[in-house]
């Protein structure tokens, strides 16, 4: 399904801005099933690997499934600044990513963000070790959270805070400087949360004109 791809970014640390010499490419994709094979009692598959390495993609279905949900791993393919493909339909659903927002996203980053402050916590309680990645992680998806409630952006570029986030991530920082930092960030999010414009519930009306467009242009493969 891959020639099918209409949309290829690459996610991860390279489009953080917290990458080095050495950090794999994460790229991620969205592919669109000829339409007619869906026809069939084997239907195509929702999402395949590679062919590269540190390749994923979704079929666009279950991509606008997700995404409708606020899952911040899908939405963070909407707003990469690095886009290595692209086509007509892939195009057409950057053209409407913002229909996929809403307050929701104040749940699913700040949950993933906070059960990650919890597994890093239960982690040093249990061995004595912190996982710092996962521990710097944390801080930006709280980072990305509260941005998005506010400007209605998904934020990827932690560029600005490179130097902070690096060292927290080479366990440099204090870990009661980490978890106040968390803190603090956990109640801009709940403010930005209790402010923000976007709507309590995503656009899928015109997620679902989208769709069925390119379900529609897919009958011709």
């Amino acid at each position: 399904m891959i020639e099918h791809t209409i949309l290829s970014v690459v996610v991860g640390s390279r489009a953080y801005g917290l990458h080095g010499p050495d950090s794999d490419h994460d790229r991620r994709g969205v592919y669109a099933a000829p339409t007619r094979s869906f026809w069939s009692l084997d239907k195509p598959p929702t999402h395949i690997d590679g062919p590269l390495e540190e390749q994923f993609s979704w079929e666009v279905e279950r991509f606008c499934t997700l995404a409708l949900q606020a899952n911040p791993t899908v939405l963070e393919v909407l707003w990469s600044p690095i886009v290595e493909t692209v086509t007509p339909d892939g195009e057409a659903l950057l053209a409407r990513r913002g229909a996929f927002l809403s307050a929701r996203v104040a749940d699913t980053y700040g949950n993933y963000a906070q059960d990650q402050l919890k597994r890093v916590t239960a982690r040093r309680a249990r061995t004595g070790e912190t996982n710092h990645k996962q521990a710097m992680h944390m801080l930006r998806l709280l980072m990305a959270g509260a941005h998005v409630l506010r400007t209605g952006e998904v934020l990827l570029d932690m560029t600005p805070h490179r130097d902070r986030l690096l060292a927290i991530k080479r366990g440099e920082v204090p870990w009661t400087e980490v978890t106040s930092w968390a803190d603090r960030l956990i109640g801009e999010l709940t403010v930005a949360a209790a402010t923000t414009r976007l709507p309590a519930t995503p656009d899928r009306v015109r997620v679902n004109d989208l769709l069925v467009g390119i379900r529609d242009r897919g009958l011709h493969f």
